[in-house]
């Protein structure tokens, strides 16, 4: 049974690059840059075998490993794991659950990160191969961690889908994580304040001997002991590594058993009087897509926590600047509104597969794509319009200068109104698979994360080119003063108008072409 599914896994990984064109660069990128950074992973533990500190070798390697590890324990939560590896997935073809359950963890170390972490690792026995002894230890402690990080992955999202079974407990989980990425960023620029003036060696070493004799420590820590010499240490290690691959193992094969006869609880049904946006708006078509674009963004949380994180980005920004003393802070009351308005029209750059199989009734209606663009338009419009007006009122209060209004506004209005152009023609031309409705705002689908980066990334530099020249006005006016904030503002407006227009015009010319690819990339990922 183990082989079996690990074949199904290589069968899905070849047939991830019969894609699309689009699809399969965007995973050669995402490969490359994973193979990247594993070749000087590589090379830095390999070459760490000649060094001779030894002792400070063994203290990076062990942070390192624990970090690695809570990586693979904390990160499939945040942004969703493999969904070829549910054990619901198989409930129907009686395999018994501890066969199951095995099959699924090895297969669970076929993936992009699995398999850098196995070289990884194999790489760390040749760090700790200064005796036969020290090498056999490597060895085992290798497969420890490596069985730890694929368990402790399994077991965490397992759990999690169990207990957050229900729409309105991922929402709350939702909200919970962005919680703690507010807290994370200034909690990690004071812990770096503080200990900016330590001994950089001290902090790793103090560090390091306490996390070697914690259960995601100790494989990484029992091969450095064992090279070293304190082999009642490395024992030690070895025994509290191999008793949490023990437990890891008990957990995931319990869970798997509960997976496979527990069904999916009832959604949650909730009852809504009147039309809402429908009676508000214009009656005609891009009135109504609009109407229907205002209710998702009201009610999806997959729009709100979205929403939600673009007050973030440039808080945590702006929060870790200021308490570094690096730039002055009324530079800083310059930063928020340009960073909210561009993620604020850039977040549409995908939402048409945020409509999912739906998509469908848009086309068989006849909805052109002008109608379209411009309906999916107003919620970031009318949003974008009273972000613009305050904060650029707020920037002038914080910056000292009412001059600076006029900069505000001409900055602002580009990046916002450039955003949702190019988001218009990109979310018609390479739509990529996102969070059906009902999931976890932050879970993506499998193999998605090379082309949404890659969409991501040109979408965004495009929009910070065209906004060059305002920006540019701006940074003059901060300078030098004079009526270079007014020319911020014309050229904020002309080109940010354009753009957006543009933008709108092209993507509907998009979308009339690519109705049938728009629908069949959703049915693919639904």
């Amino acid at each position: 049974m183990v082989a079996r599914l690990l074949r199904l896994k290589l069968a899905l990984l070849r047939g991830e690059f019969r894609r699309s064109v689009l699809q399969l660069i965007g995973m050669v990128i995402g490969l490359a840059y994973g193979l990247g950074l594993t070749v000087w992973i590589v090379a830095a533990l390999v070459g760490a075998r000649f060094a001779a500190d030894v002792p400070l070798v063994r203290d990076l390697v062990v942070v390192a490993g624990v970090v690695v590890t809570l990586g693979f324990l904390l990160l499939p939560l945040v942004f969703g794991v493999d969904d070829t590896l549910d054990p619901r997935a198989f409930a129907l073809f009686g395999i018994p659950p501890r066969q199951l359950a095995a099959g699924l963890g090895a297969a669970g170390a076929l993936t992009i990160p699995g398999v850098a972490l196995v070289l990884c690792a194999l790489a760390s026995i040749v760090t700790w191969s200064h005796s036969v002894g020290a090498t056999i230890v490597a060895v085992i402690g290798a497969a420890f961690g490596v069985a730890t990080c694929v368990l402790a992955s399994r077991v965490a999202t397992a759990a999690a889908g169990i207990l957050l079974d229900t729409r309105r407990s991922r929402e709350v989980t939702g909200v919970l994580g962005l919680l703690l990425v507010i807290i994370a960023g200034p909690a990690l620029v004071v812990l770096l304040g503080l200990v900016r003036h330590q001994d950089p060696r001290a902090l790793v070493t103090a560090a390091a001997d306490v996390l070697r004799w914690t259960p995601f420590g100790a494989p990484w820590a029992a091969p450095a002991d064992a090279s070293l010499g304190h082999w009642g240490a490395a024992i030690g290690e070895l025994f509290l590594a191999a008793s949490t691959v023990v437990l890891l193992l008990w957990a995931w094969q319990a869970l798997v058993a509960r997976i496979l006869v527990s069904p999916g609880r009832t959604a949650e049904v909730r009852l809504y009087g009147g039309l809402g946006w429908f009676s508000r708006l214009p009656q005609n078509r891009w009135g109504a897509v609009a109407a229907r674009s205002l209710t998702y963004w009201g009610r999806d949380p997959r729009y709100w926590v979205a929403l939600i994180v673009i007050p973030i980005i440039p808080g945590i920004a702006v929060g870790g600047l200021w308490l570094s003393h690096a730039v002055p802070g009324h530079i800083l009351a310059l930063l928020p509104l340009p960073v909210m308005a561009l993620f604020l029209g850039w977040s549409m750059h995908n939402d048409v597969a945020y409509d999912g199989t739906a998509v469908w009734l848009h086309l068989a209606a006849g909805v052109s794509g002008r109608a379209d663009r411009i309906g999916r338009a107003v919620p970031v419009l009318g949003v974008g319009i009273i972000l613009v007006a305050v904060g650029a009122a707020l920037t002038a209060v914080g910056y000292g200068d009412p001059g600076i209004l006029p900069a505000a506004v001409g900055v602002a209005l580009v990046l916002l109104l450039a955003g949702l152009g190019i988001s218009s023609i990109t979310s018609a031309l390479v739509p990529y698979p996102v969070a059906q409705p009902g999931q976890s705002p932050f879970q993506q689908p499998q193999s998605t994360g090379s082309l949404a980066a890659l969409v991501q990334s040109v979408s965004l530099f495009i929009v910070l080119l065209v906004s060059i020249p305002a920006i540019g006005f701006g940074v003059l006016f901060v300078l030098f003063g004079g009526g270079w904030a007014w020319a911020s503002l014309a050229a904020g407006a002309v080109l940010g108008l354009a753009a957006g227009w543009g933008g709108i015009a092209l993507g509907s010319l998009v979308y009339d072409r690519r109705g049938p690819e728009i629908l069949d990339a959703a049915i693919t990922a639904a």
